[in-house]
């Protein structure tokens, strides 16, 4: 959110000498995080008002004209092609040094003097797009200048003050004001700035409706939907353009002018944080009505949409029909018209959760309803009427207002707090002085008493009334954050360490994680819960035990992950755009629908949350193989660093989404935990994955039983040298690699020279005959006894390939 302190200043009067550095360390340690600033001064700076004396034709170009400008301290020649040039005009120029956009478009440039066709130019005479003014200064001929002969600044002016600009702009973290609705507008923030000085704050003088008028009904169908409704109806108004300062300060802070009517309805909203909306009362038929919608229901909205309702949605309606989706955007048939000269000013509360739902359902997010699914206070609406009577009144002198009604089927109620003084100084390390305190509270706006000893008596204003402040806990901090979270002095903490606390079932994940990382190379992922129904149904073909979410980040991720692959596969479809090979993995929470344990409260079951670890990695289709050994080597050697009961691989169930040829279970103590498989071709397509191989893992965490110890042993290095000896034999296209090695390896004798055994690779081609491979076998050989001789190691070789060739038909190639 962006706030103007110029606008702050119009309800709170800061201190001359508080710069803008220790307000933004203030504001963040006790309210709200301001991220940064905007200086407008620095933004323009370089910039300045000029006045044109003379204009000459250009020499060397008939577009061109050579324009004699008074930038204050000295007259300038200028070369600038304005189609609205005239002798007198003030303009905003921009000397050497400052910085602007050619022609509105690309990168800001710095303006330097330069000669054009010929004829130096010390500066730039601008379009509003030039220097980033065009929704203030809007045109529709190309190389209109920004003419500012309506403002009484003389030449050599600072552009930001010729246009009341010299202002900052601080920029606030949207995450910071998620649960202080009161603060979403500048009002709220002046607020908190007086609390925070001990400075007065302005205050808005109550509307009162002239006596006699007209009959004007409001309904609210469903006062659960919608709190309050003030609705004004006015006549004697005009389309025009609003005065200059309103028009900036509603774009300082990131929104676009329209006209008058519409301004005033953003001004207030900024000011106050109160939404406020304009129907043309000459559209409305009859009555208004807040009503819910009626299911298939059509609303066409000011910017073009229509929706179909639904009965959760609320709307704005006349007699013929819905006119507004309540809290969110209104409709066209009511919006303000070029030829409004009537209308019905809307100034409501609505409950923040249907605001929400209804939102994100028909995706319009508006500044609106962000404000509302905040949960504003109803009183808030009545500040919101004064101030926007106050400028309707100004801007049009002939204003009269026909209709006044005002509907608050229950008023919101003040918050009432005991708070023990004794538990008060306890939680907050320090004892303070009661009148202190109850002064502290009484700048938030909060009245303090205390009804007996010990007990301090808070009842909170309106508008921290709708949940903001509901415990003794959030009086506590009100406390605290105002005092300063630094004027506490630091207290030390006393405890004691009985013994180290062995958690083999959380120390595995982190285990694995380093493993993964460290020795295998792989990158870790972080994704979100939810799941995107592209790769879910790419993945799991029914939904069976899934939990869904009530409101959803969008309508295609609907679901929580119950595995990690259909997000893994999502992370590996975008890398692939950029990366041949790499390796990919995640651990985190699955989620099932089927299993609920309370482990808190038995009033509370939550769904159960096991622990997966999931891997991918990716690599060129004609290196499946290699993809595979190295998937398969990872999980074979994790039991080993992770120090957990060994795995074993076969083929129980086959995942949907594997190669019906190259998958594999994973087995632990009987069951099976996972599966390592290669994605199959049809399911990497509806992913998006159409030239690479993608091979994946994952493991239920949750079934792995970890060693209660290390069962390392200690073995000797050899004393005696070995003999690496490769032989490489034809075997079977059906022959495994699990067979050879238990035919070397399974008839060892006590004096067998074999001392180890492992696979180097595979071949097929012209060379080998159809339906044979070419498998190349690395033999370690050496003796505990003695160095072998060249006669014994041969020995030893050929006594493995008799052994294949006997058992497994395998030949020397």
């Amino acid at each position: 959110m962006k706030l103007s302190l110029n606008w702050i200043k119009d309800y709170v009067k800061l201190p001359d000498d508080l710069d803008i550095s220790r307000l933004m360390y203030d504001l963040t340690m006790s309210t709200v995080e301001v991220e940064g600033f905007v200086s407008m001064r620095e933004k323009f700076g370089r910039m300045v008002v000029g006045v044109v004396e003379e204009i000459l034709p250009h020499p060397g170009a008939d577009r061109l004209k050579v324009c004699r400008t008074d930038v204050g301290d000295e007259v300038v020649d200028i070369v600038c092609g304005g189609v609205n040039l005239s002798q007198g005009m003030k303009a905003a120029v921009a000397l050497p040094g400052a910085m602007a956009r050619w022609h509105g478009t690309g990168a800001p440039a710095e303006i330097k003097n330069t000669r054009v066709r010929g004829v130096e130019s010390r500066g730039m005479i601008c379009a509003s797009s030039e220097i980033g003014l065009f929704d203030l200064f809007p045109f529709t001929e190309e190389a209109t200048i920004a003419d500012l002969s309506e403002f009484p600044a003389p030449a050599g002016t600072d552009l930001a003050a010729a246009l009341g600009m010299d202002d900052i702009i601080l920029e606030i973290d949207n995450r910071s004001l998620t649960n202080r609705p009161d603060l979403w507008g500048h009002y709220g923030i002046a607020r908190e700035l007086s609390a925070l000085y001990d400075l007065p704050l302005s205050q808005f003088e109550p509307y009162s409706p002239p006596p006699g008028l007209p009959d004007f009904k409001v309904g609210i169908d469903d006062p659960t939907r919608c709190f309050r409704y003030i609705g004004v109806k006015m006549e004697g108004l005009s389309v025009k353009e609003s005065p200059f300062e309103i028009r900036s300060r509603i774009w300082r802070v990131g929104m676009r002018p329209i006209n008058a009517i519409v301004d005033i309805t953003n001004y207030v909203m900024l000011a106050v944080g109160q939404p406020t909306h304009a129907f043309d009362s000459d559209n409305i038929a009859g009555h208004i009505t807040v009503r819910r919608a009626r299911p298939s229901e059509k609303l066409l909205l000011l910017n073009g949409r229509e929706l179909t309702l639904t009965a959760e949605d609320l709307v704005i309606a006349d007699d013929e029909g819905s006119v507004g989706l309540a809290g969110v955007m209104g409709g066209a048939k009511d919006s303000v018209l070029p030829e409004t000269a009537k209308v019905i000013l809307e100034l409501a509360c609505f409950e923040p959760i249907g605001v929400r739902r209804t939102a994100q359902r028909h995706e319009s997010r508006t500044e609106a309803a962000i404000r509302y699914e905040k949960g504003i206070d109803p009183e808030r609406a009545a500040q919101a009427l004064s101030l926007s009577m106050k400028m309707f009144a100004d801007l049009f002198p002939d204003m009269r207002v026909a209709g006044y009604h005002d509907i608050y089927p229950s008023p919101l109620g003040k918050t009432e707090i005991d708070v023990s003084c004794e538990w008060l100084a306890r939680r907050l390390g320090k004892t303070m002085e009661r009148d202190y305190t109850a002064r502290i509270l009484g700048r938030l706006g909060f009245e303090v008493s205390f009804p007996e000893e010990g007990v301090m008596r808070v009842v909170s204003p309106p508008w921290r009334s709708t949940g903001d402040v509901s415990l003794p806990d959030d009086i506590m901090e009100e406390i605290a954050r105002i005092h300063g979270y630094e004027n506490f002095e630091a207290t030390k903490i006393t405890t004691s360490f009985d013994g180290a606390v062995n958690q083999p079932e959380m120390d595995i994940d982190r285990r694995i994680r380093e493993y993964l990382s460290f020795r295998c190379g792989m990158q870790e992922i972080f994704t979100y819960p939810w799941v995107q129904d592209e790769f879910l149904n790419a993945v799991s073909p029914t939904r069976e035990g899934m939990l869904s979410i009530a409101s959803p980040p969008s309508p295609d991720e609907r679901y929580i992950r119950s595995s990690l692959l259909p997000n893994l596969i999502r992370a590996a479809e975008r890398n692939a755009r950029f990366l041949d090979e790499f390796a990919i993995f995640e651990s985190a929470q699955v989620f099932s629908d089927s299993e609920y344990t309370a482990p808190y409260d038995p009033r509370e079951k939550l769904p159960r949350q096991r622990r997966n670890t999931a891997g991918a990695f990716t690599g060129s289709p004609e290196d499946v193989s290699a993809l595979f050994r190295k998937a398969k080597g990872v999980l074979e050697y994790l039991p080993r660093f992770t120090h957990m009961e060994p795995v074993t691989f076969g083929r129980v169930s086959k995942p949907c989404w594997a190669d019906d040829t190259v998958w594999l279970n994973v087995i632990s103590e009987g069951s099976a935990i996972g599966s390592l498989a290669l994605l199959s071709r049809k399911t990497a397509l509806e992913c998006g994955i159409k030239n690479q191989a993608v091979m994946l893992f994952e493991l239920d965490i949750d079934s792995v039983r970890p060693m209660p110890s290390r069962t390392n042993r200690y073995s000797r290095l050899p004393e005696f040298p070995r003999t690496e000896y490769d032989i490489s034999m034809l075997f079977d296209e059906s022959v495994k690699w699990e067979d050879i090695y238990e035919t070397i390896t399974g008839k060892k004798g006590p004096e067998d020279l074999l001392r180890g055994v492992s696979f180097v690779g595979e071949y097929r081609g012209r060379q080998v005959a159809s339906g044979k491979k070419s498998v190349t076998i690395r033999l370690v050989i050496g003796s505990l006894s003695k160095t072998l001789t060249s006669e014994e190691i041969e020995s030893c070789a050929n006594l493995a390939v008799k052994r294949l060739g006997k058992s497994l038909g395998g030949e020397l190639r």
